[in-house]
């Protein structure tokens, strides 16, 4: 039986879990993410090898006949069933604690093909009365939400795109996913972040801005101090305390 709570005003102690993290190629997205705490990645760009964390190589596979040995929507499934179900059992300093997605930009594409290979067409809109988008947008969101669904922190990683307003020459950054995706995975994170880098080689020097939050959050209540000293390194993060 259901035990109400009591109606009272409860003090809230936030802490962030799910982190959207974009920017240009080599300005250290992947590297900021590798020091989050326990990761594990999937990895989507084939340099897996080149990583300091364990990684799944997520793709689409076909044999020589053109018939799917392997879709991204079966491997995600198994592997998310895997950190729900065998990570749990392990000792607590064996276990995983983040999950990185690197990067969510290829793994949507992904999942439309491993749908368009299932159905033996070409396109989503092959598939009759839109049946075709319907699969696709089913299968991101319930990606997402069984992402969120694991007890642990989960990061994924964009890449952006530069668009110059033709009258004003004023050029603008943002995620390289659509819209319509950025809206989906970013609605359910708690940070956004954008990393960036000014300079070139061995003289270059990265920033990391957060361009927008959940909720205003407070170091006091972040109790991981791994993240904490992380999100440190992110202008904008936390509140600044008034000079006296």
């Amino acid at each position: 039986m259901i035990v109400l709570p009591k109606p009272q005003k409860l003090v809230p102690k936030a802490q962030p879990h799910y982190f959207f993290v974009w920017g240009a190629p080599m300005v250290g997205k992947s590297y900021f993410a590798s020091f989050f705490p326990k990761p594990i990645i999937l990895n989507t760009d084939g340099n897996s090898d080149q990583g300091t964390a364990p990684a799944f190589q997520i793709r689409n596979l076909r044999d020589k006949n053109g018939k799917p040995t392997q879709l991204v929507t079966d491997q995600l499934d198994e592997i998310i069933l895997a950190l729900q179900t065998e990570n749990e059992q392990r000792k607590p300093e064996e276990q995983f604690k983040t999950v990185v997605v690197d990067v969510i930009d290829d793994i949507i594409v992904m999942l439309e093909q491993a749908i368009c290979w299932e159905n033996g067409v070409k396109s989503l809109g092959d598939i009759a009365y839109g049946k075709g988008y319907a699969l696709f947008n089913t299968a991101l969101q319930q990606l997402v939400m069984d992402l969120k669904a694991l007890p642990m922190n989960i990061i994924y990683i964009s890449r952006e795109i530069a668009i110059t307003d033709d009258n004003t020459g004023v050029t603008t950054y943002h995620p390289s996913l659509k819209t319509k995706y950025f809206n989906v995975v970013n609605g359910n994170c708690d940070v956004e972040i954008r990393a960036k880098k000014v300079g070139d080689g061995v003289n270059a020097t990265y920033y990391r801005e957060v361009k927008s939050l959940r909720t205003q959050y407070d170091p006091k209540n972040i109790t991981d101090h791994r993240i904490l000293k992380l999100l440190e390194t992110c202008s904008g993060i936390f509140k600044e305390e008034p000079k006296k």
